[in-house]
């Protein structure tokens, strides 16, 4: 320690911290890589101070020799908050006893780190944030409210309308009147034939022109349409029978089946309520309202097809985006006394002017009132000038709308 510190008497007093008692350290023999080793060379080489205190308050000498300072820990435990830095001491202007000179010290014990020397950075607890989005809770979506028959307001100026379509309806000459369900059915055959029949032409009808099911039904009819015949009928034959008919192999499985149901729950009927028929395969409410309506003659509820759920929007008497909906609305404010020809009628002059356009142009122009049924076919997606250019209607046309303006 020769070289380490000068004579201080004549230095003015230090204003530093008082330094700790390095008597120890400084008398020990030099490390190897001299007083300007790194911090971590320092500490490595410097003696462990582990004193113990005696019986009679005098420090316990070290199994090392080295006295152990009093008033310290027995096991020295380093800060773990706080890393090894180098204590310049005696450095600049102060002094102290080591005349200016700065030397490398050895870090300091916890015992003699006070609190106003080492302070440990709190660290803040991180907030776990969760990626995942939230568990809807099951059930938690509320179930729509069904609407009830008769709670609804009708749409302003309705009946007028109705009483239009009617009017323009009256000679029964759509397809639907000569083709559809209701007609095709075989009287003489007695009542169980008939309404197995009806039943039938229902579920021919899906996505299928009236005309088709027509020529179907009668092909059916020749081979022998009754229940114990299209039981014993093979899959083959019956569907080279309905061939025509739009999603024809499907249909084929869902009268075998319907087939069977009839035999073996309703001894060759069918059933008695529109809702014991939706459980057969291939029939849903549309088919099953009308079944009901034309084999019993009770009606419980409106068939809607796509072509209804269309032209009733267009005409804003309802605001839906399926046929259920449409029904559901439509029975909502509808007198029930129309429910079992509101079917037949609307479907028929949409067949009318979409497949009959010259012929709904006419009658409109024919009509007791034919500025309204133009005004009528045009929101029914007829374009009348069009069409009144392609057939010679023309002036026609426009007279019969400046007289209604």
């Amino acid at each position: 320690g020769e070289g380490v510190g000068t004579d201080a008497s004549n230095q003015p007093p230090s204003k530093s911290r008082p330094l700790p008692d390095f008597s120890a350290f400084i008398h020990s023999e030099p490390l190897a890589g001299g007083y300007g080793q790194t911090a971590n060379a320092a500490r490595a080489a410097a003696p462990v101070v582990t004193p113990d205190i005696s019986d009679d308050g005098d420090a316990a000498a070290s199994p090392s020799g080295t006295p152990r300072r009093p008033g310290t820990c027995r096991k020295a435990v380093r800060p773990r908050a706080v890393k090894p830095k180098l204590d310049m001491v005696g450095s600049g202007s102060s002094g102290g006893e080591n005349g200016g000179q700065a030397f490398l010290a050895p870090p300091l014990n916890d015992a003699e780190t006070s609190s106003d020397l080492v302070t440990s950075t709190p660290t803040k607890k991180k907030r776990k944030i969760s990626t995942k989005s939230p568990r809807k809770k099951v059930g938690s979506r509320r179930k729509r409210q069904r609407i009830e028959p008769g709670t609804l307001n009708p749409p302003e100026g309705w009946e007028d309308v109705y009483e239009l379509v009617r009017e323009l309806r009256s000679d029964r000459s759509a397809p639907v009147d000569t083709d559809g369900g209701h007609a095709l059915s075989e009287r003489e055959q007695g009542e169980d034939v008939r309404r197995f029949q009806v039943l039938i032409a229902l579920m021919l009808s899906s996505q299928t022109k009236d005309a088709v099911v027509g020529e179907t039904m009668r092909a059916l009819q020749r081979h022998g349409l009754t229940v114990g015949n299209i039981r014993n009928t093979s899959h083959e034959d019956l569907n080279k029978l309905i061939r025509k008919v739009g999603f024809h192999n499907n249909k084929t499985k869902y009268i075998k089946k319907a087939c069977d149901i009839l035999a073996e729950q309703y001894s060759g009927d069918i059933p008695p309520t529109a809702k014991d028929m939706m459980d057969l395969p291939g029939v849903g409410p549309k088919m099953a309202y009308i079944i009901e309506s034309e084999a019993f003659g009770t009606t419980t509820g409106i068939g809607v097809d796509t072509h209804m759920h269309r032209m009733f929007n267009d005409l804003g008497w309802v605001k839906s985006t399926n046929p259920e909906g449409t029904r559901e609305q439509l029975e909502g404010w509808l007198p029930r006394e129309k429910w079992a020809e509101v079917n037949v009628l609307w479907v028929g002059i949409g067949q009318e002017t979409q497949q009959q356009k010259e012929k709904a142009l006419r009658k409109a122009l024919d009509c007791s009132r034919p500025a309204d049924a133009l005004r009528l076919i045009r929101r029914l997606r007829l374009n009348v000038e069009k069409e009144a250019k392609k057939f010679g209607l023309k002036d026609e046309v426009e007279r019969a709308t400046s007289r209604g303006k």
